[in-house]
């Protein structure tokens, strides 16, 4: 995490500002903690990577894990103590994700440079520069690095910190990456003038989460998804198709752009192994607010 970011963080828990106390820094801060300045909960930074997570212990219980990682990761007993507490605090452990979340990041590393890629990289060059961009499930920082090259500072949230630590290793000058819920951003009321959330709408309840890019674009917004909801007991409980998202944009009082009117068949190839590929056709929007009814 840069330092110069702490100006635009907040608590997600009550809305107020956060101070840090840096552990360890060499060009930016590698280990530390912010603590809000009203309701005082604590968030740790590990591996330069802030945790703003409302409830720690809840996040952990599906990631038990992740959670001894970062705990052997954490070099202060500052750290460590904020960790091991949020373990202790679990009250019922679920299925674990630490190494499903570990074996996306490798499906995502080998399926870069897509036709999906390629589409969204020129659909954001022919947008006018924004001074601050949100990119939501932000992965590895693929399509965050094609925006810090046409925007000025671009900030990712994900849910997955190993690939946040990918992302961190792009080594963006004019980014910084969060491991936060989508939901409960850490930016208070920040507007950005460009949000992005790139197929996530079968990971976050789509209502939700348009409502959160809705609160927070100051102009743009960039949708893309395979809407793929064959999920089970973890798909969403609204789900969207192209013709409800685009109404549901419509009523919000955003237009549609570069044609994206109409819903977009766009190959997308996962490499999940040697013998299996997952190829999707996915749906890309783009659009502009134009009044600020919600």
């Amino acid at each position: 995490m840069y330092g110069s970011s702490l100006r635009y963080l907040r608590c997600v828990r009550c809305g107020n500002e956060l101070e840090l106390e840096t552990l360890e820094a060499k060009n930016e801060i590698v280990e530390g903690v912010l603590t809000c300045k009203i309701c005082r909960t604590e968030y740790p930074i590990i591996s330069s990577i802030p945790i703003l997570i409302e409830d720690l212990s809840l996040y952990f219980s599906i990631r038990m894990k992740l959670g001894g990682y970062l705990l052997l990761q954490a070099k202060s007993k500052t750290v460590q103590s904020i960790i091991k507490k949020s373990l202790q605090q679990i009250k019922k452990i679920g299925d674990d994700t630490t190494d499903l979340e570990k074996r996306w990041v490798g499906i995502y590393k080998n399926s870069e440079n897509s036709s999906l890629e390629s589409k969204i990289k020129n659909t954001i060059r022919k947008l006018p520069k924004s001074n601050f961009v949100i990119e939501h499930g932000c992965s590895i920082g693929i399509t965050s690095e094609i925006l810090a090259k046409h925007n000025g500072w671009v900030f990712g949230i994900d849910k997955s910190f190993f690939a946040l630590v990918e992302a961190k290793k792009r080594k963006i000058g004019n980014s910084d990456f969060f491991l936060a819920d989508s939901l409960l951003p850490p930016f208070g009321d920040k507007k950005f003038e460009l949000v992005v959330a790139l197929n996530v709408l079968e990971l976050i309840e789509p209502l939700d989460l348009l409502k959160i890019l809705n609160q927070q674009s100051a102009r743009f917004i960039v949708l893309s998804d395979p809407y793929d909801y064959e999920r089970e007991k973890n798909s969403v409980k609204i789900k969207l198709d192209e013709k409800s998202l685009r109404t549901k944009l419509t009523k919000m009082g955003f237009k549609f752009l570069q044609h994206t009117g109409k819903p977009s068949f766009i190959p997308w190839k996962l490499n999940v192994n040697p013998r299996l590929d997952l190829n999707y056709k996915v749906d890309l929007i783009l659009v502009e607010k134009f009044n600020d009814s919600s």
